[in-house]
Parts: structure tokens; C-alpha cells; sequence
């Protein structure tokens, strides 16, 4: 025990407050944490993320046997990572992309270097191709504390039951708090399922200190804009991630919101000339375009940022995604669960009064950021509007299940009533005409 009087008190605080620094107590780490893996968009592929305390080599090593040697090798690179809080808290990120993966074929994996390796982790890799029916876990606003969803993913996880996840922004509330700690506790909390799936993201306000930098830097998304926005394929589906944090946090560069617009633009033209392979495209975005909760975000306003644009008039995305005839619209920030009837502009546009989602002639919204966190739930309005169909203040999370190119199967899980379903609706919509809405 440290002597409370002169230089041994001194040498206590200088001891603690070192240990502080490098996150973690002693001497620094040369062992992996925080691992998870990501899907960089090119079929056979897995992409391994993880951290260290002190640079080292940067190396996956992998098989399919359960036990024994791990046969195969993958080597990738590191990148140092400097928090913007006062204390400048360096960690170091790595990143390597396997290849040549069997379809479907599970695989185990160590990450790591001779200087320390993690633990061993399954995951089974992507299947190929359109023919087949992709599983996600779909949710938002976790945290850190009160992840009340977590348990049921690990055990959801570990059943087999995914393909892949998608978190919808609002990770740890906040990643950059306590010096970047609260992130590194947070990437901790999701490994067991992280570790074992694609964790696909899309950034939401809580992100945003230090202009995104930690989420930036601790997630490993497809393409060149450091995870803002993206798209890959996934079976019949075509995924667009996306920010609406760029219509808030104007100081980071008003540029950004018409560089998205025309990315969007571009991908969802190539995403409608490949319609016939993948019918289906699904976007994902933190904040809503409409919601009836009893607060005073931007969906409760008529004329919302995300749907009409700066200005009400510049660069909105409804009806850029209504142009291209977006199927489905998964959105968070508001914790509670909500499903829209199809809806353009207000308007309510059912397939029909006894099957209101098969040939709906608008998008269908679906709000799903109940999964935890500090800031508890969400109430709704007094009344629901006329184009609110389902609305449920519980916590639990979304399974979304891509059965086909006419078929998406939807479900919301209450963690409040021991993962009872508590809503289940289908989507159908014919194979032609999928661009336009009529």
C-alpha cells in the first residue's frame, strides 16, 4: 500500500494516474481486445478488427477445425489513434481482411501477434450470391450502460440465428467520454457478438465529438468515406448505410451533406439497374423522417432535416428515395419501436385495407432504437398519427429476415416480456416495376 505521507504519496498518484492514461492497469498491453469483424463488400471476405495498447504486428490466424492448428494466415496493418480528450489517450487499431473464404463455411480465428493473441472466436463467412435468405439483428441506441438488449444477442448470437447485425447509430453514449474509455468498455461489451458476426454501422449523434473521430476510427465499413456512408450486397439485398448526422453538425463541412446526396443519388441508380439480381433495397439511417414520439426531435417536426433538407428544400432524401423506389427504411434515435404504414409525403399508401404491405406503393419505415442505453425510453404522443401502425415502448430489437427477392420478414423482440414477439408483419412486393412507385 502506497504511504500516505511526501514521495510515496506522490509516487502512488503518479502510479495510478499512468495506469489511467494507458487504459489499462500495469503495463501497457500487447494482448487484442475489442474485436469484431465487419464485411468489407467483396464476396469471401471478412474483415477483422481489434486494439492494443502498444504497436505490434498485426496478424489473423484461422482454419476450420475447432481445436488444434490454425492453418492459414492473414496479415494487415495497424493505425494509431490519438482521442481528442485532455488526455490524448493513444491506442492502436488493427485491421486485416481475409479472403478466399468458403461460402457459408464456419471458421475459427485468432487475431493478434507473438506478442499476445486473443481468444478464439467462430464466425461463419457469407454466403455468395442472390439464392439465399439472410438473417439480421437490426437495432440502435445500446450503450454502454443499461445494454438491455445484449444478453439476448449473445444468446440469439450464439444460437446461430444471424447473419449479420446492423446497429443504427448510438453506440456507447459516448465513445469519446472518460477520455475514450466509455469506448473501449463498450467494444468490450459487444465482442461476444461482434467477435462472431458482420457488426455493419451507421453513425448517430452521440458519435459526433471530435468530428466522428472515434467512430471512424474504431469500425472497419466498406468503401473510402471511413464508414459515413457505404453500401454492399447481401443475398437479394442491396444495404445503404448512411448519415443524417451531416444535416446537424454543419460546422463539420456543409459540403458533406451534398457529397452524400449525390453518393446516394449515383448508388441508388446502380442499385435499380441491378434490380432483377437484387429486388431489394434496404437503407439505414439514425434518425428518423417521421415518428410520433412526445419529444422534440427532428421527426416530430413536419417538415423534418433528413426528409426535406437544409432549408426545407435542399438535398432531402424522401423524395430521392421515394424516385428510386427504396423498399425499406430502418431508422433509430428515438428509444422506442415504431412501424409507419408505407408512406410518401404524409400520405398512407397500402397495398390494400386487408394487406396493407403487399404491393405497398410507398417505402416502409420501421423504428427500432430500443435497444438500451442510459437515457431510458422514449414515450409516444398521446395519440398516434394515421400513418403510425404499430407502436411499442418496451425494449428489445429487430429481426429482419430477407426470405427471398418478394418476401422480407419483420419481427420486434421485447426484452421487457422474456423475447416475446410483439410485432410480426411481412413485406411483399412483385419482382417488376420495383424502381417506381404507381
Amino acid at each position: 500500500m502506497c504511504s500516505l505521507l511526501g514521495w510515496g504519496f506522490l509516487c502512488c498518484l503518479l502510479l495510478l494516474f499512468s495506469s489511467g492514461v494507458q487504459g489499462a492497469p500495469g503495463t501497457p498491453s500487447a494482448a487484442p481486445e475489442q474485436v469484431h469483424l465487419s464485411y468489407p463488400g467483396e464476396p469471401g471476405s471478412m474483415t477483422v478488427t481489434w486494439t492494443t495498447w502498444v504497436p505490434t504486428r498485426s496478424e489473423v490466424q484461422f482454419g476450420m477445425q475447432l481445436a488444434g492448428h490454425l492453418p492459414l494466415r492473414a496479415q494487415g496493418t495497424f493505425s494509431t489513434f490519438v482521442d481528442g480528450g485532455v488526455l490524448r489517450r493513444k491506442f492502436y487499431i488493427h485491421r486485416v481482411t481475409l479472403r478466399g473464404l468458403l461460402p457459408g463455411a464456419e471458421y475459427v480465428y485468432r487475431c493478434g501477434s507473438a506478442q499476445g493473441w486473443s481468444r478464439r472466436f467462430r464466425f461463419r463467412a457469407l454466403k455468395n450470391g442472390v439464392h439465399w435468405s439472410p438473417r439480421l439483428a437490426v437495432y440502435g441506441d445500446l450503450g454502454a450502460d443499461n445494454p438491455k438488449a445484449l444478453p439476448r444477442l449473445r444468446r440469439d448470437t450464439l444460437q446461430g440465428m444471424y447473419d449479420a447485425v446492423l446497429h443504427v447509430g448510438d453506440f456507447a453514449y459516448n465513445m469519446d467520454q472518460d477520455n475514450a474509455r466509455v469506448g473501449d468498455r463498450f467494444m468490450r461489451l459487444i465482442e461476444p457478438v461482434a467477435a462472431s458476426l458482420p457488426y455493419m454501422t451507421c453513425p448517430g449523434n452521440h458519435e459526433e465529438r471530435y468530428n466522428f473521430s472515434n467512430y471512424k476510427a474504431r469500425f472497419s465499413m466498406p468503401g473510402d468515406n471511413e464508414g459515413l456512408w457505404y453500401s454492399w450486397d447481401l443475398g437479394p439485398a442491396h444495404i445503404i448505410s448512411f448519415s443524417t448526422e451531416v444535416y446537424f453538425f454543419l460546422h463539420y463541412g456543409r459540403h458533406l451533406v451534398e457529397k452524400q446526396f449525390h453518393w446516394l443519388e449515383s448508388d441508388l441508380q446502380k442499385a435499380n439497374k441491378n434490380r432483377v439480381a437484387r429486388p431489394w433495397i434496404i437503407t439505414m439511417g439514425h434518425r428518423p423522417m417521421y415518428c410520433s414520439n412526445a419529444d422534440l426531435d427532428d421527426c416530430t417536426w413536419h417538415e423534418s432535416k433528413v426528409r426535406k433538407g437544409l432549408h426545407g428544400k435542399l438535398f432531402g432524401l424522401e423524395d430521392l428515395f421515394y424516385k428510386y423506389g427504396v423498399d425499406l427504411q430502418l431508422w433509430a434515435h428515438e428509444h422506442s419501436y415504431e412501424r409507419l404504414w408505407p408512406i410518401y409525403n404524409y400520405q398512407v399508401f397500402n397495398g390494400s385495407q386487408e394487406t396493407p404491405y403487399t404491393h405497398p406503393r410507398g417505402p416502409v419505415h420501421i423504428i427500432t432504437g430500443s435497444a438500451g442505453c442510459e437515457e431510458r425510453l422514449t414515450p409516444f404522443a398521446l395519440f398516434p398519427r394515421p400513418w403510425s401502425a404499430v407502436r411499442v415502448k418496451e425494449y428489445g430489437y429487430t429481426r429482419l429476415h430477407i426470405r427471398n427477392g418478394t418476401h422480407v420478414h419483420i419481427q420486434q423482440v421485447s426484452d421487457d416480456q422474456d423475447g416475446k414477439i410483439v410485432d410480426d408483419v411481412w413485406i411483399v412486393r412483385p419482382l417488376h416495376g420495383r424502381r417506381m412507385y404507381l
